[in-house]
């Protein structure tokens, strides 16, 4: 018998107190087998027949307790056979025979004077399957693992492989310490719930690493070339502190490039061990290393057996030299190169194999690149796979090589940054290279898995600086397959409003030619500061449409001609800023809203043709990793309409891959605004900067700035300062900004997640505009209620005031606490007092750095900046912390 103790229930899970039975003994992640309680590793020992005198004859056979099999089944299994002699040994086998059909839990085999009887009890059929206490891995990722289903019968082989498989599981996970306890509730009609009590423990970490044998090199270096990191405080969240077979492998062949490119090409790792603890929460490593000798390159040199190439010449371009110290990344990086430039001559296929003379005695390693004798290559054919959606044409379009042409490996390098750089495509895309044909034949395979390119996004958000922001867009990059951007969106904010529609067709007709067409309305409420309160200045609504064609003149140069017209309204608040003035008109009055914003009032047209050249050799549009970008834009206004100006603007970026996931990268921006035709440049057709431009900074918070204080005068012409002022600014007709960003990268589950921080440095300033008659005003004067005039400057750029006594004289001063209050007969009533100072009119830069986080996060793109203005001047407004969420930036 197997002794199993057996209870019965209909619920396993709500009657945990019946007698549901363990199975086997409790089975360990970290044992290396599966052990079973004392009686379940082996069949029941079989009951022994009765002793019979040898040779005595079976005159039949009958079978008991069977209930799902027919008899004759049960026989079929057996050697046994009536008329035949039956021993002890032929009863053995047949118990045997039965257990090994792992259907049935009991046998018995008896023989009564020939009359053979074999009583068999029947393995119960399984119910369900139940999983209790695994929270780290789901029902759907263990069930699919386990062989054991409903309505088959019940065997302990199959349960003990089971076990052994959720363990497994749980190992991959890292969880050393899992225990998983079979258990079954009987049921009636002979049928079983199967519960598997899943103790999924904590995950092993890697407690230690260490390394024996290392001279060169420190401990803490060598772990810093691991993927595997010891658990530590400060790596609460990383995976990389979890035991894994696989990456301690991979540690190991790490180690082994570290040394070889520090020149030791004998290094060897003796040995590797993991061990765990007897807890079984924490694996102990330790590699037992062997450094060798340094060695130095020796001399170096090319074969080439390319009619093309010069081995001589070629050797001397290399960038490993004789004397340098040996570096295995650099050979690989030289056989690449040496491939890239047979490529490019069209040997698709050359083969380039490096030959290594090791002195050991003078520790050098002698090289020689020996480039194989290989055929000029044609492609034969470009395939296309993949696309469900998007054309071939749209794909092929792309491709700077066509069947026929002679092969080149730059030009396929190429044309897969193009098709990466649309968008709509795997980002770990490459045309691939097979064998054509013949041997001076190639194909070209581009199997691209298409990703989504619709794009329907609801966000409201909060900006630093917009506050409460709503936006809604709705953009296909890729509608209908043929390669064209449709889009809608529009915006509403605290200070902004805005809808626009757009249309962009890459191949006119297909030809290489670009359209595009945006028609938009923008409202747009400009703001000043009162101290940190914001207070709405000018409205501005912009309604107009632009249409812009692009022509490439080569691989990387775009010339690009555009036409805007927009019709602009700009107004004030005529309550807060309109008086009558001396001509007994309602106007703006310049001493409430400042010069400028007075001139910049009105409904005007503008009509602006442009155009642009640019250069882009980037590797990918939506998230460059090298390349560099320029560009050179002109606008030129006053072709009809209102306004007249020409704007010329230049920006520049470059990009360098750094290793291990660093991005550097540069740019630089600057442009000028001139009016022309007696025209001047507006308020608000001039540079801005600050905040988001140069991070460090309030938004248009560097620049020209007119900053009014208020002053409180007592009976006896006292002034104090009330301590409030206004801010405006002006902008300028000239501006410059750079930055040079350095992206660091994150883990695996950070990249996943689309977490990017990066360090920063901005740098930028924006001028050249006249200074302003400010508004400065005297103390109150029975003779001149008003007492407010405009002043002028001295040689020496103070201010000057000019003031009318009682007897009409006047007196010219450089005071500083001129008000005024309107009388009692002014019909403009009474201002408050107050004086103005202009400033941040200058070209010296100002400088911020910082750090910050991009997320892609599942509500919308989020970032985050914290800066620190280095270098700012007298009324620049600064801005430590700024984020953005919900909308683009």
């Amino acid at each position: 018998m197997i002794g199993l103790e057996m209870g019965r229930s209909t619920d396993a899970r709500r009657a945990p107190h019946l007698a549901a039975v363990l199975l086997g003994t409790t089975i360990l992640a970290g044992s290396p087998g599966v052990a079973l309680a004392q009686g379940a590793a082996t069949a029941p020992a079989p009951v022994a027949a009765p002793a019979v005198e040898a040779g005595e004859t079976i005159q039949t056979i009958q079978v008991t307790g069977a209930e799902r099999l027919e008899p004759q089944t049960v026989l079929s299994y057996i050697q046994l056979r009536v008329g035949q002699p039956y021993t002890k040994a032929s009863g053995d086998a047949a118990l045997k025979d039965l257990y090994a059909t792992e259907l049935f839990s009991d046998v018995q085999v008896s023989n009564d004077k020939g009359v053979v009887t074999i009583q068999v009890k029947e393995n119960p059929v399984v119910n369900r399957i139940i999983l209790e206490g695994n929270k780290r891995i789901k029902d759907d990722k263990i069930l699919p693992e386990i062989k054991v289903s409903p309505r088959q019968i019940f065997t302990r082989s199959k349960i003990r492989a089971d076990v052994a498989r959720i363990i497994e599981l749980y190992k991959r996970q890292g969880r050393y310490a899992a225990t998983v306890e079979p258990k079954m509730v009987m049921l009636d009609q002979n049928r079983v719930d199967i519960v598997f009590e899943i103790t999924e423990g904590d995950k092993s970490k890697v407690r230690q690493i260490n390394i024996i044998g290392n001279e060169q090199f420190s401990d803490g270096e060598l772990r810093g070339q691991m993927v595997t990191k010891q658990a530590r405080f400060t790596r609460l969240f990383s995976s990389g502190t979890s035991y894994d077979p696989d990456r301690m492998a991979f540690d190991q062949q790490k180690l082994r490039q570290f040394y070889l490119t520090q020149g030791y090409a004998d290094f060897r790792v003796v040995s590797a061990v993991a061990e765990l603890t007897p807890d079984k929460k924490d694996f102990i490593i330790t590699y037992v290393v062997e450094e060798g000798k340094r060695y130095k390159f020796g001399d170096v040199k090319v074969e080439s057996q390319l009619r093309d190439f010069d081995g001589e010449k070629l050797a001397k371009n290399l960038a490993l030299k004789k004397g340098d110290w040996y570096d295995a990344k650099l050979v690989e990086d030289t056989i690449e190169s040496l491939n890239d430039t047979a490529g490019a001559f069209g040997y698709a296929f050359a083969d380039v194999r490096p030959q290594y003379d090791r002195d050991k005695e003078n520790l050098t390693m002698g090289l020689t690149f020996v480039i194989q004798e290989a055929p000029r290559v044609y492609v034969e054919k470009i395939d296309i796979n993949g696309n469900t959606l998007t054309q071939d044409k749209v794909i092929r379009r792309e491709f700077r090589l066509a069947e026929g042409d002679a092969f080149n490996s730059l030009q396929v390098k190429r044309s897969t940054n193009r098709i990466k750089s649309l968008g709509y495509f795997q980002e770990k895309f490459e045309v691939e290279q097979k064998p054509g044909t013949a041997d001076d034949r190639i194909a070209l395979e581009a199997n691209v898995e298409e990703k989504p390119t619709g794009e329907l996004q609801l966000s409201a958000g909060f900006s630093s600086l917009e506050r409460f922001i709503f936006q809604a867009s709705i953009r296909q990059r890729n509608f209908r397959g043929r390669g064209q951007t449709v889009g809608l969106s529009g915006s509403y904010s605290s200070y902004s409003k805005s809808v626009e529609a757009s249309f962009v067709e890459p191949y006119l007709f297909d030809k290489n030619v670009s359209l595009g067409v945006d028609i938009y309305r923008r409202d747009y409420n400009s703001f000043n500061f009162a101290n940190s309160s914001r207070n709405t200045t000018y409205e501005q609504s912009t309604t107009g449409f632009q249409i812009r064609a692009g022509v490439p003149l080569t691989e990387y140069l775009t010339a690009i001609a555009r036409y805007t017209l927009n019709y602009d309204d700009v107004s004030l608040d005529r309550s807060t800023y309109y008086s009558i003035n001396n001509n007994g008109e309602y106007a703006c009055d310049p001493i409430r809203a400042g010069r400028y914003l007075c001139d910049a009032i009105g409904k005007r047209l503008s009509s602006i043709l442009g155009g642009s050249l640019i250069y882009d050799n980037l590797d990918n549009r939506m998230r460059p990793t090298r390349g560099e970008t320029v560009s050179v834009n002109f606008d030129l206004a006053g072709l009809g309409g209102d306004v007249n100006y020409y704007r010329l603007r230049g920006n520049a970026a470059k990009y360098w891959p750094l290793g291990k996931g660093f991005i550097f990268s540069i740019q630089g921006e600057g442009g000028l605004i001139k009016g022309w035709g007696g025209d001047d440049i507006r308020l608000t057709d001039r540079f801005y900067l600050g905040e988001p431009q140069i991070r460090g900074f309030g938004i248009r918070g560097v620049g020209p700035r007119v900053v009014r204080q208020y002053y409180t005068a007592d009976s006896d012409g006292n002034y104090t300062v009330e301590g409030q002022d206004t801010d405006d600014a002006l902008g300028g007709r000239y501006y410059y900004m750079s930055r040079a960003e350095l992206e660091i990268p994150l883990g695996s589950g950070a990249r996943e997640m689309g977490l990017r921080p990066s360090i920063f440095v901005d740098a930028g300033a924006v001028w050249a505009i006249k200074s302003p008659e400010l508004n400065q005003c005297h103390a109150p004067d029975t003779t001149d209620p008003r007492g407010c005039f405009v002043g002028s400057r001295d040689n020496s750029g103070n201010q000057l005031y000019t003031q009318t006594a009682a007897d009409g004289t006047q007196t010219t001063t450089t005071s500083a606490t001129n008000t005024v209050t309107g009388g009692a007969n002014d019909p403009i009533g009474s201002y408050n007092n107050f004086t103005e100072r202009f400033l941040g009119n200058t070209w010296k830069p100002r400088v911020a750095v910082g750090f910050g986080v991009n997320w892609n996060s599942p509500f919308g793109p989020f970032r985050i900046d914290i800066s620190k203005a280095l270098l700012k001047y007298d009324g620049d407004r600064t801005k430590t912390f700024t984020f953005n969420v919900g909308t683009q930036f």
